[in-house]
């Protein structure tokens, strides 16, 4: 009727925008799909590629021996098939590493000969020098030979405990450095960030590279630092702040950041390839005896360049005033803004920190464990749970929950096996969170 006002009834998609939280924007949907389909598609390039990178050398079996860190050379390594004859033989080389290439699909024995090892290194109880694998059609097998030396099988668990803390006190101080980086982001900007543990990778890749080129390990590893660096900066100012300023949600953000993880993750293997490698010059090193203590010159400077730059970090948040600026960033960012602080360019000076810092940590891992494109993913898990236990976006607390994380997986080695070390790091970090949710130095946060 003429002079009636017409009431339109409202859409389907329009009734579910008011029912379901976050559904209202069309850019917030559009995201949560084009994340998805990211997920997806690079989910299997990553299956295709890393399937394509074992099949192009045919069948094998390949492994690294290492003790307490130090890698083993020269130790020989045959492979027999079912009839009992040997097909394929090889030693290890400097980086401890070694391959086999195997005449196709089937059963075979891969044997290590005692006699090669060096004299004060035997198996650790209840290992044989030989492992039985089934290997398919254009497959890799890894076999791991678990070694020890054995004056500490002789004087008992309790004599390793001194050594294993040191190396537990190493390993922490290096997920502290990677650790920090990841505490930062999510207390500035409350991402987690599922792809920070490919900076770990693309670090260490990129020291290698810079590394095989002639460049001596000191420069490449700065180098590397400020490329992890610039590779921060570079996602903040093109990716996270075009998403900040749409105010894309934490749920469509977290998916963006697995997507992310994928990319970077099959890039590094497409560049690198999928073998272990060890910087020129640092394979071999004899270990120096300190009491209780052995410890290769390598990992006695990783362990004191660990501490002394997370010394400097600690300082740089608490004296200098871009430090203070992200505290009060991390605290209360719109505060922090009418305060005149400019929190986008803090944000842009976290990223760009955090991500050298992650970068150097993995040119630490690198040269204590070899670098490896898949190795930043392995430590997530860790890089997390030390962040978590020492408090969520409090840089202090990421240095002690991973200080905890490293002691915990190493000295858990004395009792049970290596394969579950982490598992002990994660129980301990459920076992903490029962009793204080916010971790160890987090505040309790009143909600509601």
């Amino acid at each position: 009727m003429r002079g009636r006002s017409l009431h339109r009834m409202p859409a389907v998609s329009d009734r579910l925008a008011a029912v379901l939280p976050g559904t209202a924007e069309p850019t917030n949907r559009r995201l949560i799909l084009v994340g998805l389909l990211i997920m997806l598609l690079l989910g299997i390039t990553q299956a295709g590629w890393f399937t394509a990178a074992l099949a192009d050398d045919g069948e094998g079996a390949r492994g690294t021996l290492r003790v307490d860190g130090d890698p083993i050379a020269e130790v020989e390594i045959t492979a027999v098939d079912e009839g009992g004859a040997e097909v394929a033989s090889t030693s290890s080389d400097d980086s401890g590493s070694w391959e086999l290439e195997l005449p196709g699909p089937g059963t075979y024995d891969i044997v290590l000969d005692p006699a090669t090892l060096p004299e004060e290194l035997d198996f650790e109880e209840g290992e044989s020098p030989t492992d039985t694998i089934e290997v398919g059609e254009g497959q890799t097998e890894t076999v791991l030979f678990r070694l020890e030396v054995e004056e500490t099988v002789v004087a008992g668990t309790l004599s390793r405990l001194p050594q294993n803390l040191l190396n537990g006190v190493k390993f922490g101080l290096i997920v502290a450095m990677t650790a920090i980086g990841l505490s930062l982001i999510f207390g500035t900007t409350r991402l987690i960030n599922f792809s920070h543990g490919e900076l770990v990778s693309f670090g260490a890749i990129v020291a290698w590279f810079l590394n095989v080129a002639g460049i001596h390990i000191v420069p490449a590893a700065l180098l590397a630092m400020l490329a992890g660096a610039a590779l921060g900066g570079a996602l903040d100012h093109g990716l996270w702040r075009p998403l900040r300023r749409r105010k894309t949600g934490i749920i469509q953000l977290l998916v963006i950041t697995v997507g992310l993880a994928f990319l970077i993750r099959n890039v590094l293997l497409f560049a690198y390839g999928g073998s272990t490698r060890s910087y020129a010059g640092f394979a071999v090193q004899e270990s120096l005896t300190f009491g209780p203590f052995r410890i290769t010159p390598r990992d006695l400077i990783v362990l004191l360049l660990s501490f002394v730059v997370l010394v400097l970090v600690g300082l740089a948040i608490s004296r200098t005033r871009i430090g203070k600026a992200m505290r009060a960033v991390s605290d209360d960012s719109n505060l922090a803004e009418t305060s005149g602080i400019d929190v986008q360019r803090v944000i842009l000076l976290v990223w760009v920190a955090g991500a050298g810092l992650t970068a150097l940590g993995g040119v630490f891992l690198g040269l204590v464990e070899g670098v490896n494109y898949f190795m930043g993913f392995r430590l997530l898990l860790l890089i997390f749970a030390g962040v978590i236990l020492g408090g969520l976006g409090t840089a202090y607390g990421a240095m002690v929950g991973s200080l905890v994380v490293g002691i915990i997986t190493e000295v858990s080695t004395i009792w049970f096996s290596p394969d579950i070390q982490e598992m002990w790091a994660l129980l301990v970090l459920i076992v903490i969170l029962l009793f204080r949710p916010q971790g160890i130095l987090g505040f309790r946060e009143r909600v509601g």
